[in-house]
């Protein structure tokens, strides 16, 4: 066994066949974010560890994120989300931007976590904000666009739900039951814990931390109450949004979902695979109105979600809906090298084909015709061009058609038209 130098453990090797499938998530993420006029925009890889310290958890910026001193003394992070940036850019240009701003990205994110399925330390992660507006509606359409991803790559209500809860209805409600303000960090993460432990063990937590028995009664009738949404006007209008947005099959309201205490200030959402014996939370967002404040800007409503490419990737290869069509290979013709003695007049083809927008590959020196057109097939071309001493005699060249068989000599002046009339036949 030869001694190869292993990657950095949590990280990813994107051969072109994964590198075809992540270039089709972004691209299909790049089109449902661009159809409701979402604009692409991007940030340093690299942040000052202050940014991260005015907003995130300790937990994020003191276990979780790959932090170094450059050789300046400043403290750096490789990049751990992406919201703090954002606040950063909007907060340095807040007066000549144009309100509402509706901004997306697509990169890569690293975090100091145990690598398993579903999670690694390097990922990339599709962010879709609305800044500006403080409605119902805004959060409606950033909902929308998660679902219109869904409905895009082929996933059904059957497979995926968005949950979605209110934090200021649950204020209120908590408020109705006397929970003090002291102990509502702890009530959120007791009721984000009630799927991950037994009825009995969830329950003796919640008297750990100091709830009443009316007040537990108080909360599961509340936790089990689907119709509590009624009771805000704010959710009302959301799900009249939903609904005119044609994505009411997908969207549910689950008042046991909390999301950050000290982050989000009302719509809140999170996107679950409910098709497996296993559920699984496959992204979260929502409301957040006091970011901008944190680092240094005036406050401005926002909403918005992060989904990792991880977990989606796994959920889409789960239901057979990853593309297996994709072309790996983005060139589709192959031009041969006849012999040494004809390799330039192979050059001077595949440059004209080229000026006429196609993709060409020339294979590397003479070799076998036999070999060359094998590696045609294997590398996925669907023709096949040869230059020999009778094509160059008579200003020719020999076309195959890898689709068909077909096999034809055509005149230079014809040969892109002919190659142009071969692909566009093999792709209706």
């Amino acid at each position: 066994m030869r001694n190869v130098v292993k990657s950095v453990k949590g990280t990813r090797d994107f051969y072109p066949e994964l590198m075809a499938v992540r270039n089709w998530l972004y691209q299909t993420m790049r089109e449902v974010a661009e159809s409701f006029g979402y604009q692409e925009w991007e940030a340093p890889l690299l942040e000052t560890l202050d940014l991260y310290a005015a907003k995130s958890g300790e937990e994020l910026v003191k276990q979780q994120s790959y932090v170094f001193k450059d050789r300046g003394g400043d403290e750096i992070t490789l990049r751990p989300e992406l919201t703090p940036s954002l606040a950063r850019l909007i907060a340095q240009k807040q007066q000549e931007l144009t309100f509402p701003l509706r901004w997306w990205s697509f990169g890569p994110f690293w975090r100091y976590e145990r690598p398993q399925k579903g999670r690694t330390r390097e990922f990339f992660q599709w962010n879709v904000d609305m800044l500006g507006p403080n409605t119902p509606e805004a959060d409606a359409e950033n909902v929308a666009v998660l679902a219109t991803f869904f409905e895009r790559v082929g996933l059904t209500p059957n497979e995926v739900m968005i949950l979605v809860n209110d934090r200021r209805l649950i204020n209120a409600q908590l408020d109705k039951f006397d929970v003090a303000q002291e102990m509502r960090l702890a009530v959120s993460s007791w009721i984000d814990r009630r799927e991950k432990l037994s009825p009995d063990a969830w329950e003796a937590y919640g008297k750990e931390i100091g709830l009443s028995d009316p007040q537990l009664e108080n909360l599961k009738a509340m936790l089990n109450d689907k119709g509590l949404w009624e009771q805000s006007p704010e959710q009302v209008r959301f799900y009249k949004a939903i609904e005119a947005l044609g994505l009411s099959r997908f969207v549910q309201f689950d008042p046991s979902i909390m999301r950050g205490l000290l982050y989000y200030t009302g719509t809140v959402f999170e996107a679950w695979e409910v098709g497996g014996e296993i559920r699984r939370s496959i992204l979260g967002g929502g409301r957040y109105d006091n970011l901008l404040s944190a680092v240094g800007g005036d406050s401005l409503p926002a909403v918005g979600f992060a989904m990792g490419d991880v977990v989606v990737t796994l959920l889409l290869e789960k239901y057979g809906l990853l593309p297996q069509d994709l072309d790996v290979n983005p060139a589709p013709l192959l031009v041969t090298v006849f012999d040494e003695e004809r390799q330039l007049a192979s050059l001077r083809l595949s440059a004209k084909l080229r000026k006429a927008g196609l993709n060409v590959v020339v294979y590397p020196e003479a070799a076998k015709l036999g070999k060359q057109f094998k590696y045609a097939d294997r590398i996925g071309a669907r023709v096949t061009l040869v230059v020999g001493p009778d094509e160059a005699e008579k200003g020719q060249v020999t076309v195959k058609n890898l689709m068909s068989g077909e096999q034809m000599v055509v005149g230079d002046e014809a040969v892109v038209d002919v190659i142009k009339s071969i692909l566009a036949s093999g792709n209706s």
